[in-house]
Parts: C-alpha cells; structure tokens; sequence
C-alpha cells in the first residue's frame, strides 16, 4: 500500500531544481520526487554483461544519427567558457 509523505522546510534551491527537473522529464512533482528517492535509495547494481547489453542497443538505435567526434566535442563544449 503506498503511505502519503509531507515534506516541510524544503530549502528554495532544493525545490527548484526538484521543479525543473520534473518538467524536463515531463512528470509532476510528486513523480519526479519519487524517481529522485528511488534512485538514491534502491539503486540498480548492473552487471557487466547487463551493462553492455544495454550499451550495445544505445549505440544500435543513435547509429543512424551518424555522430562524428568533433560533432561530439563541439556538443561537449557548448556552453562551456
């Protein structure tokens, strides 16, 4: 049964970026606390097979983008002074 939680006392920084990210991912703000939980306190321990599994089928599906490495280190440097 899930158990209704109130946070009192949150600092402005703390809320905001809580805010912020829950827009980026397009979730509420209760959602995106729960995810922001779950993440540090259930964390998943991938192992290597698992992890290369997975970045095997991220490369897959961006191949098509055809990144180049100077694309890749302009992108990294965006924003950076």
């Amino acid at each position: 049964m899930a158990t209704t939680l109130t946070l009192k006392n949150i600092p402005d920084e703390i809320y905001n970026r809580l805010r912020l990210s829950a827009a980026t991912n397009r979730r509420s703000l209760n959602s995106e606390a729960i995810v922001c939980l779950e993440t540090v306190l259930l964390p998943i321990k991938l192992g290597a097979n698992e992890r290369l599994t997975r970045a095997r089928k991220l490369r897959a599906e961006l191949a098509p983008l055809k990144f180049r490495a100077r694309d890749i280190d302009t992108l990294k440097r965006q924003g950076r002074p």
